[in-house]
């Protein structure tokens, strides 16, 4: 394994003006990341100067057998923490050979909302708290558990420290610094309610770009469990009984909410996301029923709930913005595996564009 990583940690640049980029894509699932490499002749930041490149869709559920080409259309670009150097990861969306967006493409309508004339002028910023768990790789069974048994019950965990408390430290410090390499604006993590469970933030992220950097950040954080063999999980309740569930709770702001008076258009916009609570929970993650249930820091799946610093709430204002009369939200119905793209957009949608 040393002479591999020998060969891992050579710097091109100082024999090839040649990197390597990774093109990164989201799976026929609608959670499942792909991603394959090409030799680019020199270093490229821009995605608009990278080429088009396609991929075998019969092979990722996303195009029939005998008309299997989709297209790969670089979006956004990162440095790449694992190859180093001039070395970039490149975000792409879906299209068939005539251009169209395929089905699984959620980014291009996602883009459209984001580039409207009324949504840009709201500037939306994003915070994304992406909860996920790590697994043993051979038992499917939480790290740091004991095989096919319980640890004690929650309470020491959240935010703890210790052998007994915390499982997987090195993957989350792994991912936190590989993702401020990458740049990525992470903001912080934290070891979370359940043994195992832990949660990283990104943002604050302007429109589109929150869904581009969450994606990158998840796909980083596959790729160091991958090199651990440990199992990433982001089923939002991995455990059944009483252990907390994995969100991705959604902050949000529009510059109408960050200036004075603020507070009136905030309390307008959670009115809009209640009136649309039935559409914005189908779309919101798969088996997020087991999750919302009303315990566990949750709202129940069924009602629409807002208060100030409330966990049990759909929607949780804070403190601070409600003593600044101006700030953010938190939207805590999204579950751990949802699509930042659809989701992102669709409380954009509702609370700027959607009239009742």
């Amino acid at each position: 394994m040393s002479l591999i990583n020998s060969f891992i940690k050579f710097d091109l640049n100082e024999t090839t003006r040649k990197s390597i980029a990774e093109y990164l894509w989201i799976g026929g699932s609608g959670k499942d990341l792909r991603s394959k490499a090409r030799t680019l002749p020199e270093p490229v930041t821009d995605p608009a100067k990278l080429p088009l490149w396609n991929f075998d869709g019969s092979s990722t559920d996303q195009a029939p057998g005998d008309d299997s080409e989709v297209i790969l259309r670089p979006q956004a670009v990162f440095r790449d923490p694992f190859r180093g150097g001039s070395n970039i990861l490149v975000m792409c969306d879906t299209y068939t050979p005539a251009g169209d967006p395929i089905p699984t493409n959620k980014r291009f309508n996602a883009d459209k909302i984001f580039n409207h004339p009324d949504v840009a002028a709201e500037e939306p910023w994003f915070g994304i708290e992406q909860e996920y768990t790590l697994l043993q790789k051979d038992t499917r069974w939480p790290l740091g558990w004991p095989v096919g048994g319980f640890p004690g019950p929650q309470g020491p965990y959240y935010c703890g420290v210790g052998a007994d408390k915390s499982f997987g430290r090195d993957i989350v410090d792994a991912h936190y610094k590989a993702c401020l390499y990458a740049g990525i604006n992470i903001s912080g993590i934290n070891g979370e309610v359940m043994p195992a469970q832990w949660e990283f933030q990104v943002g604050p992220a302007t429109g589109i770009s929150a869904g581009d950097q969450l994606w990158v950040a998840r796909y980083i954080l596959e790729r160091i469990t991958e090199i651990a063999g440990v199992v990433l999980s982001f089923d939002p309740k991995p455990i059944p009984g009483d252990w907390n569930g994995a969100g991705a709770h959604t902050n949000y702001s529009t510059k109408s909410m960050r200036n004075d008076g603020g507070i009136n258009v905030i309390r307008k916009a959670i009115e809009k996301l209640g009136l649309r609570h039935k559409q914005h929970i189908a779309a919101y993650g798969e088996g997020n029923d087991r999750r919302l249930t009303g315990r566990h820091e949750t709202a129940d799946i069924n009602s629409f709930s807002w208060g100030v610093a409330n966990r049990g709430a759909s929607i949780r204002v804070g403190r601070d913005t409600e003593k600044a009369g101006k700030g953010y939200f938190e939207d805590r119905r999204p579950a751990s595996n949802m699509d930042p793209y659809v989701v992102t957009s669709m409380i954009a949608e509702t609370t700027i564009l959607w009239k009742p």
